[in-house]
């Protein structure tokens, strides 16, 4: 039988990955369910926990309670574009993918014929040259101020978690969405903490393992620019407080 720590590491690693007992099961190659290794009633084999380690970075230390680090080299996470395009002169051109497209974007990271449906220019500008560029169009509001609905931002593919600064803007590819997001590591944790600018948004954890690809922002196309100012903009939200104030006085 497994110590106690073994079996409630076990039995937390599931629920935090969101896996029934019969899903976590399949996954792992065993028989049934998980039930009986999460009661103590079978032992926890080589094979599940190189598994774990294969699929999921688990480090087999922390799993038997030896250690606290319950990933294993989460900063070593390939997070290199799948695939680069280029126009007929085989120069590196930016792919964009817009909020539709972004949709099948992770499950057809791989396939080389789905980025040609997708538009695709070369810009012979020096911040863009010895770097992967790609286009992505920013769904939502939760990156707000800084990143308006439907406004596109270019972004520098990244090779590794060690590139990740508190103070950009990424856009991340996961499993099964492409997010747009401030990235952080998790206060003692493994983890990496994707956050929103707009406030209405709370953070949250993931594992790195379910990180396909990282993209840092570097710029953003704008569209509807007006004459109005910061100091306009300022004067005319006064002007409303005071109307506001009026009215609540009468």
């Amino acid at each position: 039988m497994e110590n106690d720590i073994t079996l409630q590491r076990f039995s937390e690693l599931r629920r935090s990955l969101g896996y029934t007992q019969a899903e976590f099961a399949q996954l792992l190659g065993i028989s049934n369910t998980t039930a009986d290794i999460e009661r103590g009633r079978t032992k926890l084999s080589g094979k599940v926990v190189a598994e774990l380690l294969k699929q999921f970075k688990i480090n087999p230390l922390w799993l038997f309670g030896e250690s606290s680090q319950q990933y294993l080299n989460t900063s070593k996470v390939s997070v290199i574009p799948k695939v680069v395009t280029v126009d007929s002169a085989e120069n590196e051109n930016i792919v964009l993918v817009n909020a539709k497209a972004a949709a099948g974007y992770p499950q057809n990271i791989q396939d080389t014929s789905w980025y040609e449906q997708l538009p695709a220019f070369d810009l012979p500008l020096p911040e863009f040259r010895n770097a992967s560029y790609r286009g992505f169009q920013v769904e939502g509001d939760s990156m707000l101020p800084n990143l308006k609905p439907q406004e596109w931002v270019l972004a520098r593919a990244l090779e590794s978690f060690d590139e990740v600064s508190p103070n950009k803007i990424y856009v991340i590819v996961l499993d099964d969405a492409v997010l747009v997001k401030k990235v952080e590591k998790s206060p003692n944790s493994q983890h990496i903490m994707l956050i929103s600018l707009n406030e209405n948004y709370p953070p949250y954890d993931i594992e790195p393992h379910k990180v396909q690809e990282i993209w840092e922002v570097s710029s953003k196309l704008t569209f509807g620019v007006d004459a109005s100012t910061e100091k306009g903009l300022l004067k005319q939200l006064q002007q409303s407080m005071e109307d506001l104030k009026r009215q609540i006085a009468k």
